[in-house]
């Protein structure tokens, strides 16, 4: 008799747990402005969301937006990744780790190219420049590629995280099991020329998606 009632706990224990094997439950899909799911292969305005209103002393700017500009008038290529006000930006593609999924989740590594033809030869796949110790900052440049994740391509994979309303980019890639990667938010770094380039910041940097088209 204690054998059935021990089999019975046992198989009553068993049954109330997750399968072996089974799968988790899929991260939040990230949407756009409109309230669309934000798709692969789709082109999308980064919009910073203004998080200060104006104190009506002077013109507001309306609107900011992620573009690719020259380092420097010396040294064009690989171009910078900067934020600048009064225009919505250039148009960038999502590829997440596993493009066949089709949408783009929260949390997830993924790949951002501009969609902007160049004189340069690299790409304009965002990747993570090395540290520049004039400024004491990891800078966002461009030259990454896209797909091929491991321990060679850490440096451009990229996540889309939930912040408040909103959402918010990282660099905190997961694509190598045993790299130990630097894990910040992607922001802003105001340098001594006005320039708002793109960076490793503490600070979480409020951001939408738009549709370009």
């Amino acid at each position: 008799m204690k054998f059935i009632i021990l089999s019975f706990v046992l198989l009553f224990a068993l049954s109330t747990q997750p399968l072996l094997g089974e799968a988790d439950a899929s991260p939040e899909q990230v949407v756009d402005i409109e309230g669309n799911k934000v798709r692969v292969g789709i082109n999308y305005y980064i919009q910073p969301v203004q998080t200060t209103p104006c104190n009506g002393r002077g013109p507001c700017v309306v609107g900011s937006g992620f573009v690719l500009v020259a380092r420097s008038p010396n040294e064009t290529c690989p171009l910078n990744v900067v934020v600048v006000e009064g225009f919505h930006g250039q148009g960038v593609t999502f590829t997440p780790v596993n493009p066949k999924k089709g949408v783009i989740r929260v949390s997830t590594d993924l790949n951002i190219k501009t969609s902007l033809d160049t004189i340069c030869v690299e790409s304009t796949v965002w990747t993570l420049d090395d540290f520049d110790s004039s400024f004491g900052q990891w800078f966002v440049t461009t030259g990454g590629v896209v797909g091929n994740p491991g321990k060679d391509t850490i440096s451009n994979w990229f996540k889309i995280e939930k912040y408040e309303d909103d959402y918010k980019l990282v660099f905190c890639p997961t694509v190598c099991n045993f790299c130990k990667p630097l894990c910040k938010n992607v922001g802003v770094f105001r340098d001594g020329n006005g320039n708002q380039r793109v960076a490793l910041t503490d600070v979480p940097y409020k951001v939408r998606f738009q549709p370009s088209a």
